[in-house]
């Protein structure tokens, strides 16, 4: 691996979580509301809820569920809006013409920036981030873009998050590095600071196969370090410490950590019927001993199979 960068770049300075207070953000959205709620979700798409009657209500709770959990820790929190699956191609799947489509996408963060308005504290701060997930599968590439046409497909969705008034972006469960400097400069067009979440499997390694390590240091050396950090979701702690713990200059621009609940790899849980919730306290264990090894993290959350009783555990852990 060579070329890490590590400068922040200007714009993206006055994120707080870039500071050294910790904040948490939600857990798995989408399971949450498929497997706990019992919501008919189309295609896996949380903005869906945003057509649904009371499915605003319905998402403000969640929200605000996860917001009690911050105040009560002590800590900051990112609001990540319910919009990983609605980018430009899901508008036909969801049966949704471009316009609506773009107008959910709006009402997201507009939902966002009103509960800030609602429950922001001088002990709590609240960032609004636009979620934006890959063009594909958040687990497997398939197709990988180039980065003009990453960056040209992403833009549509960024400047609706910039018009609406997203603090930043956050790219999530990104699988391929063209894919991530794509997204990066989407957001900068826009006006807007980025993170990017990557995907890993089992074996700590993006699904394209690239090294964490190696996968950052593409994108900073692309984009002159354009993202104000990087974090990793989709997978179990214990598929990706080792590679973290076995240290290097580039696990510092892992400010966060959104992880699975459970220890199964991707394709056994995309053959699965029912929910894995895996062992909430395990999982704020292992979260506090990453954290005694790896202090700049600063962001931590959920992503499939955890709840609002995961991300209880782990703030317990990290703030004990």
């Amino acid at each position: 691996m060579t070329d890490t960068l590590t400068a922040t770049p200007t714009r993206a300075r006055d994120l707080p979580q870039l500071q050294d207070k910790l904040f948490l953000t939600d857990g798995g959205l989408e399971t949450t509301l498929l497997f706990l709620d019992g919501v008919d979700l189309a295609c896996f798409a949380a903005v869906d809820m945003l057509r649904k009657p009371g499915g605003r209500a319905h998402l403000e709770r969640y929200f605000e569920t996860y917001l009690a959990i911050a105040k009560e820790a002590g800590t900051g929190f990112v609001l990540e809006s319910a919009t990983w699956r609605a980018s430009r191609d899901w508008a036909e799947p969801l049966g949704m013409s471009l316009e609506e489509l773009a107008a959910c996408n709006r009402e997201a963060i507009e939902m966002l920036v009103d509960l800030r308005r609602r429950h922001e504290t001088p002990e709590c701060p609240i960032v609004v981030s636009g979620c934006i997930g890959p063009r594909g599968d958040g687990y497997d590439p398939g197709k990988v873009m180039s980065v003009d046409e990453a960056r040209e497909y992403h833009s549509w969705q960024a400047g609706i998050f910039a018009d609406a008034g997203a603090d930043m972006i956050t790219g999530i469960t990104i699988t391929n590095v063209p894919e991530a400097i794509g997204l990066v400069q989407a957001a900068e067009d826009a006006g807007l600071p980025a993170a990017i979440s990557f995907t890993v499997e089992t074996d700590s390694r993006l699904p394209t196969g690239d090294t964490i390590a190696d996968a950052i240091a593409a994108v900073d050396r692309a984009t002159g370090g354009g993202p104000a950090y990087y974090m990793i979701n989709c997978a179990h702690p214990s598929h990706f410490a080792p590679a973290l713990l076995a240290g290097g200059e580039w696990t510092k621009r892992i400010r966060g950590l959104r992880a699975n609940a459970s220890r199964l790899s991707h394709a056994e849980l995309d053959g699965m019927e029912e929910l894995d919730a895996g062992d909430a306290e395990e999982l704020g264990r292992e979260h506090g001993e990453l954290m005694a090894s790896l202090p700049h993290l600063t962001v931590l959350g959920g992503c499939c199979g955890t709840d609002h009783r995961h991300i209880a555990a782990i703030a317990e852990a990290v703030t004990r």
